[in-house]
């Protein structure tokens, strides 16, 4: 019988989460395996950065390749009413003159293969076409995974016409960074959904689309519809694409728009709604678009605890929020960075315990928490930013540090005791641990 390989750390998913952590901890000298399961870089939405991944990515090493990339700058973030008035676009860098208040709008099939190949060249073993069916545990800590790969990829033979034998793989940590499929957290059954934030969006690309000029040229456009029954986001993208899509409860958007035979026409729903959003539709005259509209369910939620004994969720693997403030990728990179961090004090340390590996959890939440309250704002129908900034005009400067993604680097708490004010915010929610432990 073959003796399972061994590395002191195991990657799964090489999104730009476990890209990030797989990098940072390779160039401290352990050895990483990264398992992903396309072979190929593939369509991802979720296109938009928010500036403060500029940290992230100077940790990386990858900002002069981000700088020599074609993708279009994004100096602000510019809502507009239910009336389709647009409100005066929140500029990062009127409360950060660093470079870093500039960061990107990118195509996610080249962004994440950047981010994938710089692991690789920090001395990361990457393996493409590799599924891990399970996370193995020893008692309750992570010990290694399963993982069954492409034929063509070493280390794996065939058993079969098409088939190939599963392998084990040993590992001192293991990173969940399987997004949504959340590996670990459907295997111990620690996800909650957010009750009040069940949305799901329909979205496509469209080539020509009108873009503002100058500075505005790159700006991530948010609109709401004419019933603020749901709202638009609008992405401007290399080659002359914009990614368009629109995001509502899912009961509204497409449970009640199902026909007799249960099925949905994603186009006519997408279409209908951009009727009742007259200020983009009126950008889309005469823009060709790319592919058919697609559909997915936009379930935030959360695990309730973010490590374990041997093992870590980082991404989307950990939670998922709202796609309104484009977080997804902040988060990602940050709870890449993070436990990276943690992983390697783990080993300097020679604990693996989950009160080590996870020491970094709350402090990752609490800036999760403060985007969750801002989409609970977004999302009151009677509530708007206008309005509360014509109110309490000082907290300016804290809405564009949360938008820009400063929830780490500084306190933006201030402004929610005069929120709450004005709109229901969500009570906070602690992480927990292993009881057993």
């Amino acid at each position: 019988m073959q003796k399972p390989k061994t590395y002191d750390i195991t990657v799964i998913g090489g999104g730009p989460a476990g890209s990030t952590v797989a990098a940072l901890t390779a160039q401290h000298g352990y050895r990483v395996l990264l398992l992903e399961r396309e072979t190929e870089p593939s369509f991802k939405v979720g296109e938009s950065l928010i500036p403060a991944t500029y940290w992230t990515f100077k940790r990386l090493g990858v900002l002069e390749k981000l700088r020599q990339s074609h993708f279009p700058q994004k100096f602000s973030v510019q809502f507009y009413s239910r009336s389709g008035k647009a409100a005066k676009p929140f500029y990062f860098f009127e409360t950060n003159p660093h470079e870093s208040a500039v960061t990107w709008q990118v195509l996610r099939s080249e962004f994440d293969q950047v981010l994938l190949e710089n692991a690789a060249e920090k001395g990361v073993e990457v393996r493409r076409g590799a599924r891990v069916r399970e996370v193995i545990f020893d008692n309750d800590t992570a010990v290694g995974v399963v993982v069954q790969s492409a034929p063509e990829n070493r280390g794996t033979r065939r058993t079969g016409p098409g088939t190939t034998e599963k392998e084990t793989i040993r590992s001192t940590v293991v990173v969940d960074s399987t997004g949504q499929s959340s590996l670990i957290g459907r295997q111990l059954d620690m996800n909650a959904t957010e009750p009040n934030l069940k949305m799901a969006s329909l979205f496509t690309h469209f080539e020509g689309a009108y873009r503002d000029e100058g500075i505005d040229e790159g700006a991530t456009l948010i609109m709401h519809t004419a019933t603020k029954e749901s709202w638009f986001w609008s992405i401007p993208l290399p080659y002359n694409r914009t990614s368009v899509g629109v995001v509502g409860e899912l009961d509204y958007l497409l449970q009640t728009r199902r026909d007799a035979n249960g099925k949905l026409d994603a186009q006519k729903i997408f279409e209908e709604e951009l009727a009742k959003c007259p200020a983009l539709k009126s950008r889309l005259v005469g823009a060709k678009q790319l592919f058919p509209v697609k559909t997915t369910k936009d379930f935030s939620y959360r695990a309730n605890r973010i490590a374990g004994n041997g093992w870590v969720l980082v991404g989307d693997a950990f939670g998922f929020l709202d796609p309104v403030y484009s977080t997804g990728l902040f988060l990602a990179l940050k709870s890449g960075e993070m436990a990276a961090d943690t992983i390697v004090e783990a080993f300097q340390k020679d604990d693996f315990s989950e009160a080590q590996l996870g020491n970094f959890g709350p402090t990752f939440v609490k800036g999760m928490e403060a985007f969750r309250k801002l989409i609970y704002a977004f999302y009151t129908k009677d509530f708007s930013f206008a309005r509360f900034l014509s109110k309490y005009p000082e907290h300016q400067g804290g809405i564009i540090d949360i938008l820009s993604g400063d929830v780490f680097r500084k306190d933006v708490t201030h402004i929610f005791p005069d929120m709450a004010r004005m709109c229901a915010l969500p009570a906070e929610v602690p992480l927990s641990f292993n009881s057993s432990q």
